[in-house]
């Protein structure tokens, strides 16, 4: 693996990541909402993946991950949830909340557990992924930071 950097992606400033989100036929309706930060991976070859927190208490949402198919199953995809994690700590976030149809087992092997989406706090049932966005047969699961 080739030294990578992380960054910000400043709101409004999401073409890359929307197109990224769009080609992996994961939702875009609503970066640019409040109480969003979505990181960027990247090397000299340019782009890798993206990650999103969403949220502003002690529970918050996790979206977003998508890897460019020709950086894929590299350790990448990893490396983002890790970044996020970290952030998400010297935030104060308890709790990490994510729904997906396809990578379940992917957030299993870090330490994400599934959970009923009739037990998720107020502040995840809130978000526009939880109550629309995301289809009530997306895999709930959460994970404990601290």
């Amino acid at each position: 693996m080739s030294r990578v950097t992380f960054s910000g992606i400043v709101r409004g400033a999401h073409d890359v990541l929307r197109l990224a989100l769009d080609a992996a036929g994961l939702p875009t309706d609503d970066l640019d909402g409040p109480n969003r930060a979505f990181f960027g991976l990247s090397d000299e070859q340019g782009p890798i993946g993206f990650i999103g927190l969403e949220g502003d208490g002690s529970d918050r949402l996790l979206r977003s991950l998508v890897v460019v198919p020709s950086r894929r199953l590299q350790g990448h995809g990893a490396l983002l949830v890790a970044h996020a994690e970290a952030v998400a700590r010297l935030d104060g976030v308890e709790r990490l909340h994510l729904l997906t149809t396809s990578v379940a087992e992917f957030f299993r092997a870090r330490g994400y557990r599934d959970r009923e989406r009739a037990d998720a706090p107020a502040a995840i049932v809130a978000t526009a992924q939880f109550r629309s966005i995301c289809p009530g047969s997306a895999t709930y699961l959460v994970k404990d930071l601290a």
